[in-house]
């Protein structure tokens, strides 16, 4: 099956932007036109629990190096493909390790809000902003990288709390964030009042948590958010911590900031009292751009008619 939805993709990109051509040496790497991009296609099937997991050789990935490079992640259960500007991830892989086998084991985690893409030792990503083709076309189409993402805190606080209520979640955000929310990046939507109950044990870490979303059925906490714009991603992580050692039902956790940061989050959340916390594994890195790129796609679902 890898093949047969290899191919039905191939056929979809030579429609889109011509003839594709297969760099010798390689079954897995295909460059678009004149070198307007390189595609790294790699394909896995749906394991227990959602997991698929995907080998990346290291000598590939030298091959992207410098250029306007993708990682395409292909599964088998119909969902859209994954292309991921190997730009975004270039540092993380060059601070990791391969396997014995020169390659590095990655998987891609589907929730029940987001795709995350788990580099081993290396942590989480939040991969939602990728799905699609959006990524491929705007970088071939405009013959550049994406723009820069100029959001404030205060931005990418409305624009996640936005997703969070296109999702049909709840929505802290503290009070004294809240009279600065810009409602010219989303809808106006309702804040909570109060955190949800049940959680008094960590009820004065929750309250300082940049956004955090909660089911209105349940009261379980679906994600926490921490905007590190200016401030030390160290600092978040902490927060984190200190939830995840006083309430360990708490696991979903994301720092939230620009993609230069990327690699700063990947060192600190590898730190030995990270690991053995097992923070180290649960948190995921957005970027502000990913922020963006989900809000508008769930605002257009909502638009045009469709569940978000």
């Amino acid at each position: 099956m890898a093949n047969l939805h290899k191919a039905q993709l191939l056929q979809t990109l030579r429609e889109r932007f011509g003839e594709l051509r297969r760099l010798s040496g390689s079954q897995s790497l295909f460059v678009v036109g004149e070198d307007a991009a390189i595609i790294y296609f790699r394909y896995s099937k749906v394991h227990e629990r959602g997991r698929t997991f995907f080998g990346l050789r290291d000598v590939d990935l030298k091959q992207l190096e410098g250029r306007n490079s993708f990682l395409c992640l292909l599964v088998d259960d119909g969902s859209p493909p994954i292309f991921v500007p190997f730009a975004d991830f270039e540092e993380v892989f060059h601070s990791a390790e391969p396997a014995s086998d020169g390659q590095y084991k990655v998987q891609l985690i589907s929730q029940e809000d987001s795709r995350q893409l788990y580099i081993a030792r290396k942590g989480r990503f939040n991969v939602e902003g990728y799905v699609g083709m959006g990524a491929l076309e705007l970088s071939i189409d405009s013959d550049r990288l994406r723009a820069p993402c100029a959001l404030t805190h205060s931005q990418v606080q409305t624009l996640l709390g936005g997703v969070g209520r296109l999702k049909g979640y709840e929505v802290w955000i503290p009070d004294h964030d809240v009279a600065t929310l810009d409602w010219t990046m989303t809808p106006r939507y309702n804040v909570a009042h109060r955190i949800p109950p049940g959680f008094d044990d960590v009820a004065s870490i929750l309250c300082e948590v940049d956004v955090v979303w909660s089911s209105a059925s349940t009261s379980r906490i679906e994600g926490l958010f921490e905007v590190e714009h200016s401030t030390p991603i160290y600092s978040g992580l902490l927060r984190f911590n200190d939830l995840l050692l006083t309430n360990p039902a708490l696991s979903r956790f994301h720092i939230v900031s620009n993609d230069v940061r990327r690699a700063v989050f990947s060192r600190q959340a590898s730190r030995p009292t990270f690991r053995r916390s097992g923070l180290s594994e649960l948190v995921s890195f957005l970027e502000y751009v990913n922020v963006l790129d989900w809000h508008s796609r769930l605002l257009k679902g909502v638009t045009d008619g469709h569940a978000a």
